[in-house]
């Protein structure tokens, strides 16, 4: 069934009339796969919201991400704390499936300002963990003697140095494939040359510490964190 029929479907036989529904853009995007869910947000005034829950219908999978006015807003704040705006973006990229007296266009503006205002700039105790943090990774990398080991050393290298680079820049984080989505918006060539460079701790060590150079370079001796 096509995407937008499905869940507009979904939607009527779960909540009937929703304040608001929104179908996330992904699924109808060039980044639609064989295997895409359907990410579909819904407003409604009042319990059972707020959840989320997976479910099957009409062929698809489909991720349900359930609130009321006040939890919508909550989880608009906690993505932001995190850089990671997946809820706003489900919001603005898609269709709107229901909407209620101009709700969802209340909605949409409110995840549009999320966006606009970009990310919290990283703190000082932040960037020296991250900086230490991919040190840490590459001292590993450059004295692993185990295939396996060196493989995940690897990928983290690659997360972590992806992610400072975003930081770095300004940019929202993504988790899974969403990091390379954001890391290619943002840079392509890193993007390329981090994933080409997997296989080779050498060529991965130079580009780690190449992003590495833009937040004042490694740090290791000397880092300390007090605790509470």
């Amino acid at each position: 069934m096509d995407p937008v029929e499905a869940a507009s479907r979904i939607v009527a036989e779960r909540f009937g009339n929703p304040l608001a529904a929104f179908l996330g853009g992904g699924v109808l995007s060039e980044h639609r796969t064989a295997t895409s869910d359907l990410d579909i947000v819904v407003l409604l005034a009042g319990r059972p919201a707020p959840f989320r829950e997976s479910v099957r219908r009409h062929g698809w999978p489909v991720e349900l991400f359930v609130h009321d006015r006040v939890s919508i807003g909550t989880w608009f704040a906690r993505d932001t704390a995190r850089r990671k705006p997946n809820l706003a973006r489900m919001c603005t990229s898609g269709v709107v499936l229901a909407d209620a007296g101009g709700l969802a266009g209340q909605v949409i503006a409110q995840a549009q300002a999320v966006l606009a205002a970009g990310p919290a700039p990283l703190t000082s105790a932040e960037l020296a963990q991250r900086r230490y943090g991919l040190t840490d990774l590459l001292d590993d990398l450059a004295g692993s003697r185990d295939a396996g080991e060196t493989a995940v050393i690897s990928w983290q290298v690659f997360t972590e140095a992806a992610e400072l680079a975003l930081l770095l820049a300004g940019n929202w984080l993504g988790g899974g494939k969403w990091l390379l989505r954001e890391l290619r918006a943002a840079d392509r060539e890193l993007a390329d040359g981090l994933i080409a460079a997997l296989p080779d701790r050498e060529r991965l060590t130079e580009l780690a510490d190449l992003v590495l150079a833009g937040a004042g370079g490694r740090l290791w001796d000397g880092y300390r964190v007090a605790g509470s």
